[in-house]
């Protein structure tokens, strides 16, 4: 996919899913349709396999592929509710959908279930999967929409991490690629919207260290 024409891929954090900013956030994807490429996060369904686990015993081998599982429930769900949202398993299915002007809402599990740079662990959860599809589609920016207000701009990947905000992977997924990140709170989906359709950028920028965050 040229870069020209390389979609945003938008993370959509699962705590959205009982969010009343959720029809906003689908009515903002709508709007760039044809332009973005969503990401679901695990939401409920994947916080029931966290409860199960200390419980039934199962390794982290089946949780992985539970929790890839969990992110495909969210997306159906999501897709539901916008017929201008399609699920999504591979690039083509990605691309097919953009040129269709609709919105991929991507399902995990085909691509991702058995890469070798994709491990077996909630140390990697959605946010560093968003990043790892957009080294497998093209695409130069990633924005991660979570239930919180933003912090300062610009912030470090590993305060993210120490923060609990995002995974203990992403900062080394997201150094895998060549890519811009942003993060954006529950109520940013009217400038995130406005920022995709214009080809600008929306949130508080992620660095992965002081050399960013200085300029130097």
């Amino acid at each position: 996919m040229p870069e020209a024409h390389a979609p945003t891929v938008v993370k959509l954090g699962g705590s959205h899913a009982f969010s009343p900013h959720l029809k906003d956030w689908l009515g903002a994807f709508a709007r760039c349709a044809g332009r973005v490429v969503v990401v679901p996060g695990g939401g409920p369904f994947a916080d029931t396999i966290r409860a199960a686990q200390p419980k039934m015993g199962f390794d982290d081998r089946a949780a992985h592929h539970m929790a890839l599982l969990a992110m495909e429930q969210y997306a159906w769900a999501l897709a539901s509710l916008d017929a201008t949202l399609a699920p999504a398993d591979s690039v083509a299915g990605i691309r097919r959908a953009l040129a269709d002007g609709r919105v991929p809402v991507w399902c995990p599990v085909k691509m991702s279930l058995r890469a070798a740079d994709i491990a077996w662990s909630w140390d990697v959860t959605s946010d560093s999967l968003a990043a790892w599809l957009c080294g497998r589609i093209g695409a130069r920016h990633m924005l991660l929409v979570k239930h919180l207000a933003p912090p300062v701009d610009p912030i470090r990947a590993d305060e993210l991490v120490a923060r609990a905000i995002v995974d203990p992977a992403f900062p080394r997924m997201l150094g895998a690629v060549d890519l811009e990140a942003y993060l954006a709170g529950p109520a940013d989906h009217a400038a995130a919207a406005a920022a995709i359709r214009s080809g600008s950028r929306a949130g508080t920028r992620i660095v992965l260290d002081e050399r960013h965050v200085t300029g130097a």
